[in-house]
């Protein structure tokens, strides 16, 4: 896997950041890169019993040799990035593209009082949006205009495409998922920009001839967090009994969970066009499957993998059984 992208096909919590790190280990990747929005998609890596909350930095930071990379299209919070390289130790490893657009206070008390964002969309609150929009008028300061940030400047394009030139592997991390794409989800029940895999390629530099892989991850039981459609949503009630109680990385505020939706899921694929799938929670429907082969799922989990394969015609290679990094099922080199 010389070059991956790993996005999600819902509304975000996919786990996205627990495959892109296994992948970042396992792949023995030489960078891996952040592409999407911003701070305002936490991703958690549970590795080695501990817990990590990144919001900037790439999940794959867990590979002690991989460079650590924000790409242009990033939104970059500059306090929130410096408190990471800070409190994990990664110092020398980060690099943040000069021209990456910069969220300042200002764009935060916008997203806050904004009426339409808080009470309608309720926004992160992080200000993306403000951000972006100053972006687009072409106001907002940018990476190299920040002084505390000139240690990590660089040219994000330039690094990856010197490390493919040696055939060496990237993994790239998108954020959010294909139904909060500001272009084909929930609209306007979006975030602020589009989060697909082609945009994850362009926010970090690379022509899509670079991807050698396309990784789309679903949740068995979906989950979105504020408002907006959910076809197949269940009542807190369900969700309670079932034991499906999540709460926003960022926003601290609780998921809403729902059924396994195939129409959308569909929809997902056929935009994003991913070479392989991967499943994440599948304990929710097999709770005793960590550390099981394929053949020893029970019929219920393997009946819905099968389902899931047959519906979306992409064949699914990589399956998580747990909270931790390590809890995934590599299917990629027996199936």
């Amino acid at each position: 896997m010389p070059c991956t992208i790993v996005v999600g096909g819902q509304w975000g919590d996919e786990a996205k950041g627990k495959f892109a790190s296994y992948l970042a280990v396992t792949d023995n990747c030489s960078i891996c890169c952040r592409a999407g929005l911003g701070p305002g998609a936490g991703h958690t890596v549970i590795f080695q019993g501990r817990e990590y909350r990144l919001r900037q930095i790439p999940s794959g930071f867990i590979n002690p040799t991989a460079r650590l990379l924000l790409g242009a299209g990033i939104l970059i919070n500059p306090e929130v990035v410096l408190k990471e390289i800070s409190d994990y130790n990664l110092e020398g490893r980060v690099g943040i593209d000069f021209r990456a657009s910069i969220i300042e206070p200002e764009h935060i008390q916008r997203d806050k009082q904004n009426e339409h964002l808080a009470r309608v969309i309720q926004s992160t609150g992080s200000g993306h949006g403000p951000a972006l929009a100053d972006r687009a008028l072409r106001v907002s300061k940018l990476a190299k205009d920040i002084e505390q940030l000139r240690p990590y400047l660089t040219d994000v394009p330039q690094e990856l495409n010197n490390v493919l030139d040696r055939g060496e592997s990237v993994v790239i991390e998108g954020t959010n998922g294909h139904l909060l794409s500001v272009l084909y989800g929930t609209y306007p029940h979006t975030v602020a920009k589009d989060s697909t895999a082609s945009t994850a390629a362009a926010d970090v530099g690379l022509g899509p001839l670079r991807i050698d892989e396309v990784v789309l991850v679903f949740k068995t039981f979906p989950t979105r967090v504020g408002e907006g459609a959910f076809p197949t949503e269940m009542r807190e009630e369900e969700s309670d009994r079932r034991g499906f109680i999540e709460y926003g990385t960022v926003t601290g505020r609780r998921r809403r969970v729902g059924t396994f939706d195939f129409e959308l899921a569909k929809q997902a694929v056929t935009i994003n066009y991913p070479s392989l799938l991967a499943i994440s929670f599948l304990d929710r429907i097999d709770p005793d499957c960590r550390g099981k082969s394929y053949e020893e799922l029970n019929t219920q989990a393997r009946q819905f993998l099968e389902e899931v394969e047959a519906t979306l015609g992409t064949p699914i290679k990589l399956i998580g059984t747990g909270p931790d990094t390590a809890d995934i099922l590599d299917l990629r080199k027996v199936r």
